[in-house]
């Protein structure tokens, strides 16, 4: 079942779509923002994870503002809003974190691909998007990560935020290593080379957790060691990977919002 209103319309048109997923057993909001001119040219697509979050990071300003300049392509950005188990929808597909989290990860992954994506070409009456990106922040970037990773036939690139890359599979106290980190292990892991192009963010002030002791809050490193993983695969900067160091930058939505627009023009930039 599906229902739709209609925001204020302004520059940038809003809409909400509501979702009864089967697959999560629960309903989905999702906010869709899309530019008054769409359909002069070709649309972009681009979901967006923890979409409950898009007024805290000024993205309707930062769209306005970046279509005034004319520095965007047309975009529809699909918000989706997170449920009351974000914390278990998240995450990596079929491997649950070392304390059980993200046990719902493929049902949520299962649900992008069979529920919302269809559902979006319905509403828009539009088969194929000249390209499609996933990308969230913190737990949110992760997942975006780990989605788009294992179905880049659905994606052509993928936004990190302050990603947790962290996730991992065993307790520091309990003969953690490096290789216990999932996403990178999952990267290490995969055949071949999936089609994809990576925009990965930081902030210096995103944690003060140092597990090795280097001087490098875990983030920072976390989000390098990523990058080595995916250049080990055969990417190369700043080709197929960007990566965004705020200096000064929280694990908040005023940090992200004010990396938002480089996200933007990177992906779909003019």
């Amino acid at each position: 079942m599906y229902t739709y209103s209609t925001a204020i319309e302004m520059a940038i048109n809003a809409q909400e779509l509501t979702i009864t997923s089967t697959v999560l057993e629960r309903e989905v909001t999702c906010t869709l923002l899309m530019p008054d001119n769409a359909g002069i040219e070709p649309l972009h697509l681009l979901l967006l994870n923890d979409g409950q979050e898009i007024e805290n990071l000024t993205l309707t300003h930062t769209l306005e503002n970046l279509y005034d300049r004319n520095c965007l392509k047309p975009v529809l950005i699909v918000a989706i809003h997170a449920g009351d188990d974000r914390i278990q929808e998240y995450g990596i597909a079929g491997q649950p974190d070392y304390k059980k989290r993200g046990s719902k990860a493929n049902l949520y992954t299962q649900f992008i691909v069979t529920e919302l994506l269809p559902e979006i070409h319905k509403a828009t009456d539009i088969e194929h998007f000249e390209s499609t990106a996933f990308a969230g922040f913190s737990l949110g970037g992760l997942t975006a990560m780990d989605i788009a990773w294992n179905n880049p036939e659905l994606f052509d690139k993928v936004g990190a935020f302050s990603a947790s890359f962290w996730w991992r599979s065993k307790d520091l106290s309990k003969g953690y290593t490096e290789a216990d980190r999932l996403m990178h292990a999952q990267i290490a892991a995969t055949e071949g080379k999936p089609a994809l192009k990576f925009w990965l963010q930081t902030g210096t002030k995103d944690e003060t957790a140092d597990r090795n002791k280097n001087g490098i809050i875990d983030s920072i490193d976390d989000a390098i060691d990523i990058i080595k993983a995916l250049e080990a695969k055969g990417y190369t900067r700043p080709a197929d990977i960007q990566y965004l160091e705020v200096v000064g930058g929280s694990h908040d939505t005023e940090t992200w919002g004010k990396a938002m627009p480089k996200f933007l023009q990177w992906a779909f930039g003019k």
